[in-house]
């Protein structure tokens, strides 16, 4: 009986290491550079082996607010409308993102909500202690780049809770738009 439990809890452990989520999932505070504020929550999620991310919680603004800076329609976008008219919490503005290996995703797109740009997107795991371009993760971290051709502007996002989302969402309410 012993033998069974110890293969039994052994087939558990390695399942629960087949179906881990990717380390880049999750939910993650997006940081201004300058300013060092969160300026959204967003909710990064794999589907179908392809990185999305939608806007958990908006910062500054209600969180109904329309993206109405961004374009009718972008190449790729994984949903159908008219993305001027979509709310900036709860769309996709990450899609398509490739996996190169765990926590490291490229070849998709990010669009900034509130200007409308798109730009290329890397998004790389980095574990506490780990470096990327002279930054050092002192906790578990999202080094998030927009590309434009080989020009590559990287963000730092920290992870984040559901607690985070409720006080934002609670800060920033919906208007009833």
């Amino acid at each position: 009986m012993k033998k069974f439990l110890a293969a039994v809890a052994a087939l558990f452990v390695t399942m629960g290491c087949i179906f881990a989520a990717d380390p880049a999932t999750g939910l993650w505070k997006s940081v201004d550079d300058k300013t060092g504020k969160t300026t959204a929550v967003w909710r990064i999620y794999e589907k179908n082996n392809v990185l999305y991310g939608t806007i958990a919680a908006v910062v500054d603004n209600p969180q109904d607010v329309t993206a109405w800076a961004c374009k009718k329609s972008y190449k790729g976008f994984p949903v159908a409308g008219d993305v001027s008219k979509m709310k900036t919490v709860g769309t996709p503005w990450i899609y398509n993102m490739k996996k190169e290996s765990d926590g490291n995703w490229s070849k998709g797109t990010i669009i900034d909500p509130g200007s409308g740009k798109d730009y290329g997107c890397i998004i790389k795991y980095l574990a506490p202690g780990q470096k990327n371009k002279g930054f050092t993760a002192k906790a578990p971290t999202l080094a998030m780049a927009g590309t434009f051709g080989p020009i590559k502007v990287f963000q730092y996002w920290v992870k984040a809770t559901e607690a985070d989302i409720a006080k934002i969402q609670a800060e920033f309410p919906a208007k009833g738009n």
